[in-house]
């Protein structure tokens, strides 16, 4: 046992490892070197990583620091003199008209869409009409009876008057004959009785009159009142409802785009129903790297260049920059360009506009201040 111990310990055991060793590196490299050529990169792709691009014409490599230079250029969009408007349908419904076709110019208050109003049409028209009546009653509180009211409540009380009269002068007569023995006791009684209640049927006419002249207690006028603030209340709120389903314009412009087709079915929290722009005037809204934000002024001279005119250029001015900071809008399909940079916007208003069209995308150029 002790033999066999002391032959595995003198074994070269260190020679067997480094032996496999580099065994498995020369197979691994006879591996690379018989790789096919498919797998390997292509000598054209390596040389295009390794090379440096050179900066567009009017353009820096966005890579390297900012450099003086008479033009900051920066990627930009065409918008409407107060950017897009997006119109959203205020309720939940399906659109029944479109009053509007794209390219047309509307103006303030103009129904651009209109959706299903049965049922608000009809609760418009029960809260009208129970307004009506409300207010009728009203009225009658506050005016009181009619004049043929009133004077036939004046015959009542001059009826009862009379009738009071003759029971009472009745009651004497029958008092003074009495007195001679010549009227029974019970005749006496009738008497008296039937002159307290004509006394007391007077008095009650004649309260009546009084109301019927005199028109509603207060009480009764203050909650007719009531009743017609609240029914016009609900006429009001029938009528909101209803407009809720007209879509008006919020401002002049021309229509954009109109995202949504008669029939279907329109909500609150989804798209906008159409987009409105015064496309009168013309303005680009250009993202300016910030570590170029210094040499921008407004009322600098600026212009705009699109693909579609090549190198023509589009005269205009800086009118507004933006009071923070903040991610890049633009993105281009520029392999090198930088998508971290912090931008800055800037707006150009164009003194010339004729082909531009409002989200084409722009390359705009600002003089650099001094």
């Amino acid at each position: 046992m002790s033999t066999m111990i002391q032959t595995v310990r003198s074994f070269p055991w260190k020679s067997v490892v480094a032996a496999v060793a580099v065994s498995g590196l020369a197979i691994s490299v006879a591996r690379v070197a018989t790789q096919p050529a498919s797998n390997r990169p292509r000598v054209a792709d390596v040389r295009a990583a390794e090379r440096e691009l050179a900066p567009r014409p009017g353009q820096s490599d966005p890579r390297a620091p900012a450099v003086s230079r008479e033009w900051i250029v920066g990627n930009g969009v065409i918008e409407p003199a107060d950017r897009e408007v997006r119109v959203a349908v205020a309720v939940a419904g399906r659109v029944q008209r479109i009053a509007v076709r794209e390219g047309q110019f509307v103006r303030r208050g103009d129904v651009l869409l209109e959706q299903e109003s049965a049922i608000e049409r009809a609760s418009l028209a029960a809260a009208e009409a129970d307004l009506l009546v409300a207010r009728a009653e009203l009225s009658r509180a506050l005016r009181g009876n009619r004049r043929e009211d009133r004077d036939a409540a004046d015959a009542d009380l001059a009826a009862a008057r009379a009738r009071s009269e003759l029971s009472t002068v009745a009651l004497a007569r029958t008092e003074s004959l009495a007195s001679s023995s010549n009227a029974t006791r019970d005749e006496l009684d009738r008497a008296r009785g039937q002159a307290e209640i004509d006394r007391a049927t007077l008095r009650q006419v004649e309260a009546r009159r009084n109301a019927t002249v005199r028109g509603s207690r207060a009480e009764d006028i203050a909650v007719a009142s009531a009743r017609a603030r609240a029914s016009q209340a609900r006429r009001d709120q029938a009528r909101e409802q209803l407009e809720r389903s007209t879509v008006r314009a919020p401002c002049d412009g021309e229509v954009l785009q109109i995202k949504l087709r008669e029939g279907e079915y329109a909500s609150p929290s989804g798209d906008p129903a159409i987009l409105l722009g015064d496309t009168r005037l013309l303005r680009a809204r250009i993202d300016v790297d910030e570590r170029e934000f210094s040499g921008v002024r407004v009322g600098a001279e600026a212009a705009v260049t699109a693909d579609a005119y090549g190198a023509r250029r589009f005269r205009g001015s800086v009118v507004e920059i933006a009071r923070r900071f903040g991610r890049r809008n633009i993105r281009t399909d520029d392999p090198v360009e930088r998508v971290d940079t912090k931008i800055i916007e800037v707006v150009l208003r164009l003194d010339e506009r004729d082909g531009l069209v409002p989200g084409q995308r722009i390359v705009g150029l600002v003089r650099a201040g001094r």
